[in-house]
């Protein structure tokens, strides 16, 4: 597990890239604190990174073939290495490490791009080939390791994080208007796109392939999750034959390894597998809160940790501790991210790795997977009703009236009834009604259907500047949930929706950078694409999103759980956000005013200062307040680094340097 980064130059790197690269290195060192490596050649400058997880004296990078014409730099973790490494030995190769990463370059080398298909883990590495001046940058097919590009002026920079470019003193603190209106739409920004201009993230599955003298630049992808086969049989049994198969790889490490722990049941059927295949003793890590609330689920986490025999080390979240932590917490994001789940990730990893824990398992993923998200149930209802008006036209109408009746809501039953009795429900159901036919035909229902993503359609004329309006020309931020029609399987296509967006901008990113934060190797095996494979095989062959909460994963999960487990009703992560939320807007909220949001043209004064003031709606997830505020930090600690990284920044430091040494 490493940062990597690099710099192609088609009129070769000079003395100014090498400086660059060492800046971008430099602010990759919390993801490999324990070594680095560098290669040079002609138009090409790499660096690295290294976190020790494997062969930790033999491991360090560059890793190259037999006769040293392919080069590699590789962050990532590949579980399968030791059957591959058995059959490229086999094959006649000789390995001169014990890393997993080594597979790479002798399977590219046996097999050229095909090799890909063989690696089975998480990845994203750069690799020389020598003879041919070619430069391939891969990402793995869930996209569960980054890699940001920056092309401009005959030149391409890449890294694991955003702020490694940043770093360059290459890439000018600019922000790319459309990118951030979907940032306030979806809480993070979709890929390929990032924040800053110019700057855009290889996508998942993705290769790009650079010729190094003429400085062309060709992108394909290599995986699609929708070629996988259709299968028959029990899906209980494939998909508890499959989570056993990855749990047998995802154990393996040279250093201690530890499962993040709550009462629920991906993390328990984790730590049940972790328990049952890995070798060496693990701990399990739990946060809660002061007092034990009853969102405090370390009680539960204990119960299992103890079924299992697992040490359990208990983790306490306080405001004040999250306001102490709150732009730190911002600033490793690095790719913003508005989730108040961060501080309790951010603490697991920062706790695993005070006590000698480097590689942390967690069950992030099974909600996505297994229909574990009633707004994503409530979008394909949607979906699959408005395709029905388009189809059948008024004949619809009928349905959407009795769906308007079913969704009308209250806290009491008299509530409830009262709106019936006033024709709420039919009245809603007609407006859905009139609103699918007259809609954009090809649009999806998808995270329109989710209140943060409501919030934000309804108030950005007045949370906006005009100006700001006025760059965006009409972008549409639901273009990302668009598809040709005819809809054949709308439930299969939502499914890859949230996995290419909030599974893999919210769940996967936030997961890799807050651990990295701390040198610490996040490994989730929910997000195993074989895994994937076999649940979308059994979903080709037959339907599940009429069935409970991940019930396919429930009864395969019978094979490792209590029935004490198995039977709590789902719980989502549920700190004391009010509490929290105004501890924080106290001390930070007035940097609202007047700052970077504002100063930038993209929040008007007055939508500012009401901002600063946290309004939390009712019924909003994380509130615009909250989405505000996580960018204000974002952007006053990019900016930051963006300043000390400029050539005038960088010169004068050298001159006072030089001054000192002749002094």
């Amino acid at each position: 597990m490493c940062g990597i980064a690099g710099i192609v130059r088609q009129a070769g790197v000079n003395h100014a890239d090498h400086q660059a690269l060492g800046r971008m290195t430099a602010a990759l060192v919390h993801r490999g604190p324990d070594a680095s490596g560098n290669f040079a050649r002609g138009q090409l400058l790499m660096g690295m990174r290294r976190l020790a997880i494997n062969d930790l004296a033999g491991g360090n990078q560059p890793l190259y073939s037999e006769d040293h014409n392919l080069v590699l730099i590789a962050n990532g973790e590949i579980y399968n290495h030791r059957e591959l490494r058995r059959r490229l030995q086999a094959l006649g190769h000789r390995f001169s490490t014990a890393s997993d990463c080594e597979t790479i370059v002798h399977a590219w080398e046996q097999w050229g791009a095909d090799s890909l298909h063989q690696l089975r883990g998480m990845f994203a590495f750069a690799l020389v080939d020598q003879a041919k001046a070619t430069l391939t940058l891969v990402r793995d097919r869930m996209g569960e390791k980054p890699l940001y590009l920056y092309e401009h002026a005959g030149q391409l920079l890449f890294a694991s994080e955003l702020r490694a470019l940043v770093a360059s003193g290459r890439v000018p603190m600019e922000l790319e208007p459309t990118a951030v209106d979907d940032f306030f739409h979806y809480r993070y920004v979709p890929e390929p796109a990032t924040l800053l201009r110019q700057v855009r993230k290889l996508p998942a599955a993705a290769m790009l392939r650079v010729d190094l003298h003429s400085g062309r630049a060709e992108q394909s992808m290599w995986w699609n999750l929708s070629d996988a086969p259709t299968l028959a049989g029990e899906p209980a049994e494939a998909i508890a034959a499959e989570l056993d198969s990855i749990a047998r790889l995802i154990v393996r490490a040279d250093v201690p390894v530890g499962v993040a722990l709550s009462g629920g049941l991906d993390s328990s059927i984790i730590a049940a597998l972790a328990a049952r295949h890995c070798r060496r003793p693990i701990c399990a890590f739990s946060v809660g809160y002061p007092g034990r609330p009853p969102c405090d689920e370390r009680d539960m986490a204990r119960q299992l940790a103890d079924h299992l025999g697992l040490p359990l080390c208990e983790i306490e979240l306080d405001s004040a501790e999250l306001v102490d932590s709150f732009e730190q917490i911002v600033s490793d994001c690095d790719d913003p991210i508005v989730d108040i789940a961060s501080f309790g990730y951010w603490s697991i990893a920062k706790a695993a790795r005070a006590v000698g824990v480097p590689v942390l398992l967690q069950g992030h993923g099974g909600d996505e997977l297994f229909w574990g998200y009633s707004w994503l149930r409530r979008a394909l209802r949607q979906t699959q009703l408005k395709d029905r008006a388009i189809r059948y036209g008024w004949a619809a109408l009928p349905e959407h009236l009795l769906d308007g009746c079913q969704q009308i809501s209250g806290k009491t039953a008299w509530q409830r009834a009262r709106k019936h009795l006033c024709g709420r429900g039919l009245l809603d159901g007609l407006g859905r009604f009139q609103r699918h036919r007259r809609e954009y035909p090809q649009r999806l229902c998808f995270y329109d259907v989710h209140p943060d993503f409501v919030q934000t359609r309804q108030q950005r004329a007045d949370l906006y500047h005009p100006d700001f309006l006025a760059r965006l020309d009409g972008h549409d931020a639901h273009r990302h949930f668009c598809a040709p029609r005819p809809w054949q399987r709308p439930d299969l296509q939502l499914c890859d929706l949230i996995r290419q967006t909030y599974l893999l901008e919210n769940g996967i990113a936030q997961g890799d950078r807050l651990s990295m934060a701390h040198g610490v190797e996040l490994r989730l095996p929910l997000v195993d694409y074989r895994l994937h494979e076999v649940v979308r095989g059994l979903r080709q062959g037959r339907r599940d999103d009429h069935l409970p909460p991940k019930h396919w994963l429930r009864q395969a999960a019978a094979n490792w759980l209590p029935p004490w487990v198995l039977d709590r009703p789902k719980r989502g992560f549920a700190p004391p956000v009010r509490q929290w939320y105004n501890a924080l807007f106290a001390q930070y909220g007035p940097q609202l005013c007047h700052g970077q949001l504002v100063q930038r043209g993209i929040l008007t004064a007055s939508a500012a200062d009401l901002l600063a003031q946290g309004p939390q709606p009712r019924g909003t997830v994380f509130p615009l307040s909250f989405t505000a505020l996580a960018l204000e930090s974002w952007c006053k600690n990019m900016s930051k680094l963006a300043a000390a990284s400029s050539p005038v920044a960088v010169a004068t430091r050298e001159t006072r340097l030089s001054k000192e040494i002749a002094a």
